[in-house]
Parts: structure tokens; sequence; C-alpha cells
């Protein structure tokens, strides 16, 4: 009889129901599994209702803290907090919204006190926000009204200059209430040009998560290359009022479409650089609660997927000028080699990693990464493993003529102090190995690449982003994109402007069956 009955209502009435079930503060999935609708039929249904995709209603902000407990600044690429931060009026309620950590971080940073913050996508107010907290100015816009009025309640608690000298006690500071209002990122006219200090914005992702009640202009609707396109007017936009030598930071992440991953990190970076922007820094932000126990545990393994764990943080850079000179040094590498590499399978652990993230010991990286690898995408019949490496005294080991059901491809020579001509020399060899080594590889085979970013005269070489670029095959797909650090920070430090790499990157594709 009660699914005779939810069966019957009408969508009106299934659409009250559900609004009174969230003002009750019922659990999303306990509504979906009461009516037998999705998340995403609840949002939509909260986004018409409240012109926000929120999942909260009646939030109450009380402020106890106006900073976070034992606050470090980030010193390496990868990013991760346990906790979502909850200081000031900071909360999760407006769905897709960024930790407070990342701009916090990234304000720091990259600008000083009483400089002017741009934030195009500005949701709730994060950003504006932590740069009221820290004493600098903000430009926030949003497309939509009501997140604007979101935002503008985020905003209305006191602080005084006294308050924030906890970030510097022998620090001057002023407050500044951030100047909120209706803008398109896409067209930043009422902005002059070099008038912003520092741009720091979370956009939405590709047909993702929906934040208005099809708004227009509202990138959230596009699929993958409309976004892409729109994009394209954001980032020329932004290149056009930022000030020469001053950064930009974009958070973004990859999708999946058909079991596949979609490197929309990748993608949206290329946007950028071809906008006229650098590359200070990519950062990799680590998401948490993502292990995979049981169901999803077993299903991973079943269809051979990750769990995506990680967004990307790239941090632009505007040149002086528009084609910065870059000062080469000598080429590191006279030639670069290939060398076969043999495995033991006996002390294998027995589980997988199951998400985008995999984090190990670093006396142990190694070791389980390949481990990992090869237990994951080796299925039946040969498989080679393959360093790419250099020295006068090495020679190509060939490896047997067989039908592989891997080839892991691993690039010990990516070391620091690296020339543009080395980086180029490795991506050529690379490419040529790849093109030897597929032709034995078989139907439904992977492809594995580890590699990871360089840094040539202070700027990043994004080798993940310029491999997928580089590999335009027909037979090959991507599959997953893996990032690979250790959980040892302690003998990792930043020096004054850049930060410690210390991830790498797996690229997984796999041949057409």
């Amino acid at each position: 009889m009660r699914n005779q009955r939810i069966n019957s209502l009408t969508q009106k009435q299934l659409e009250k129901a559900i609004l009174e079930e969230k003002s009750r503060g019922t659990p999303d999935m306990d509504i979906g599994n009461k009516y037998g609708v999705n998340l995403r039929y609840i949002e939509r249904v909260v986004t018409r209702a409240k012109g926000v995709n929120v999942s909260v209603f009646n939030s109450e902000k009380v402020v106890r803290a106006l900073c976070p407990p034992d606050f470090k600044e980030e010193q390496t690429t990868v990013w991760s907090f346990k906790s979502r931060g909850s200081w000031a009026t900071h909360s999760g309620e407006y769905r897709g919204n960024w930790s407070p950590y990342i701009p916090r971080n990234v304000i720091l940073k990259y600008s000083k006190p009483g400089e002017t913050v741009l934030d195009y996508f500005c949701g709730a107010g994060t950003t504006a926000v932590e740069a009221k907290l820290l004493g600098r100015k903000c430009i926030a816009l949003d497309i939509n009204k009501d997140a604007i009025a979101m935002a503008k309640k985020n905003l209305d608690f006191t602080i005084d200059a006294q308050q924030l000298r906890f970030i510097d006690a022998n620090a001057s500071y002023k407050v500044y209430e951030p100047e909120l209002s209706l803008g398109d990122a896409r067209n930043l006219s009422e902005l002059g040009k070099n008038s912003v200090d520092l741009i720091c914005a979370h956009p939405p992702y590709a047909n993702i998560i929906q934040y208005t009640d099809h708004k227009e202009g509202d990138l959230s609707f596009c699929d993958i290359e409309a976004f892409l396109l729109e994009m394209k007017n954001v980032a020329e936009e932004s290149y056009r009022v930022l000030k020469p030598a001053r950064q930009c930071a974009i958070l973004i992440g990859d999708t999946r479409r058909k079991k596949h991953v979609v490197p929309l990190g990748f993608m949206l970076i290329d946007v950028y650089l071809k906008a006229g922007f650098i590359l200070r820094e990519l950062v990799i932000k680590r998401q948490h609660n993502c292990k995979t126990t049981g169901f999803w545990y077993a299903n991973s393994i079943k269809h051979n997927f990750l769990l995506l764990a990680h967004e990307y943080l790239p941090i632009f850079e505007k040149p002086i000028r528009k084609t910065m000179a870059v000062g080469e040094k000598a080429a590191k590498y006279d030639e670069i080699f290939t060398t076969l590499e043999k495995h033991k399978k006996e002390k294998w652990r027995k589980e997988f990693e199951t998400t985008t993230v995999w984090l190990f010991p670093e006396k142990d990286l190694n070791r389980l990464l390949d481990e990992n690898v090869i237990k994951r995408y080796y299925r039946e019949g040969g498989y080679d493993v393959i360093n790419l490496t250099s020295g006068q005294s090495l020679r190509k080991v060939p490896g047997k003529k067989q039908r592989n059901s891997l080839v892991y491809m691993k690039s010990p020579i990516l070391e620091d102090g690296l020339t543009i001509t080395d980086v180029e020399q490795y991506l050529d060899r690379l490419n040529a190995e790849i093109g030897d080594r597929i032709a034995d590889l078989d139907r439904g085979g992977h492809l594995v690449i580890q590699t990871q970013d360089a840094r040539v005269d202070g700027y990043i070489e994004p080798l993940a982003k310029r491999i997928f670029d580089m590999i335009k095959r027909d037979a090959l797909s991507i599959r997953e994109v893996v990032v690979v650090t250790t959980n040892d920070k302690s003998s990792r430090q930043s020096d004054k402007y850049c930060l410690s790499i210390n991830h790498k990157y797996l690229l997984v594709y796999e041949m057409a069956k």
C-alpha cells in the first residue's frame, strides 16, 4: 500500500514531500529510498525551490573561530585536508563548494594584505570569506543572484583589525568588506586591464552538479566540449584583468564516461595555457573518505575501475611578456635508453588500490607501485616493464617478441635540474617506444605510463598532460589517471618560491578490443 501511495503522487506532490523532508533534516539517501528518486532528482527539486543547490535548509551560522586550529601553509604539491573546515561561517551546505583550506593557502602564498583577490565563481562565498579574514580586498561575482544572497549572508559577521594579527603579529592589517555582485566570468568588462592581484576560483564541472534551475549562462549545464569552449572566454578575460607576474588558481577535477576517465583537468589546463598563461605550480587536491569497501571494492576489481579521488589545482601565472624567454641550460642527457626489468611476484599483497590516489610509505613506494600496476592490469600472456634511463654505458635491451597484456613504462630519468631540451628528448623517446611496444599489445591489454611533472627554470612542465596530448592513436583510449604519492612529508619542504613536487602519475591506456 505504501508504494502505491508514493506512486500515485503527482510531480508537484512529490516535490512538496521532498522539500518537507529536507526541512525536517532527513538525509538525502533516506529521501531517495522512501520516494524512489536519485540524488540528482532531489538536487533539481531543491534548486528549483531555493534558487541554489544546497544540502541543508535553514542552517544557522555561529562564528566560534576565525581561523583553523594549528594551521600551517602547505609545502608540497599534494594537499590533503581530513577536515573540510568549519571556522568562521564556512560549511558544506552549498553543494560542490571547495574547502576553505584551498583559498586560504592560495591567498597567503600569492597575495599581500590590502591586495585584490577576484573570484568569478563566487557560489556561497568561500573565497570572499577567506579574503575578509586575511585582510585582502575581494571582488566576487556569480551568475546566480540567489548564490550572491547566500554569500552576503555568510559574510555577515564582524571582525576588527586586531583580530587579524594572528596571521602575522608584526604586520598591520585592515578589514575589507568584499564587493559582491551579479556577473559573468566570461565577460569581466567592468574590470580594467591589469587590475587584479590574484584570481582564486572554483568553476563548475562540466554537467556534473547543476547550480541553478537552467539559468542562462550557467556553465554547469554544459557538456565537456561546450564547457571548455566557454572556459576559453573565462581564461582570456582572466589573462586580461590579471596583473603581470601574478597568479590565477583554478580547481578542476576529472570525470568519467563509459567506464573511461575524461581528463577534464588536463583539458582545462590546456585552455589556460593557450590563453597565454604559464604554469607556476600543479597541485593535487586529495579527496578523503573515498576508500572502497564491500560492494564497491568488489565492483572495482570486477569491472577494473578506480574511484575518482583527486582534483587538480593549477596555479597559473601571467608572464611579464606574452612570450617569456626561458634561459636554456645545457642538456643533462646525451641520450635516453630503455632497459627491460624483471619482477618477482611471490611476495605480493592480496589487495588492490581502488581509488585514483595511491598513497604508499616512501621507502616502499616503488615496490608497492609496481605490485599494484602489475596485479591490476596484467591478465595473461606476457608483460614488459620498461625503464627510460640515460647514460653512455647503457644499451637498449629488447624484449622478447611475445603478445603482452601489459606494457608498463617507468621514468626514473625524470630528476631535478632538467632543461627544456631534456623534457623534449624524453617525450620523443617515450613516444617512439610506445609506437614500438603497442604492436605486441593484446586487444584489451593495457599500456601504463609512469611519469611526473618537471620543474624547469622555476615553472612546471606538466608531463602527464603533455603525454596525454601526445598520444593520439586510435587503438589506445585512456582508462585512468592515477596520482601516486607518499605518506611521509617530513623530509619535503618547499623553498621560498616553489612547492616540493611529491607526486607521480600513472596514465593507464587500454588497447581497443
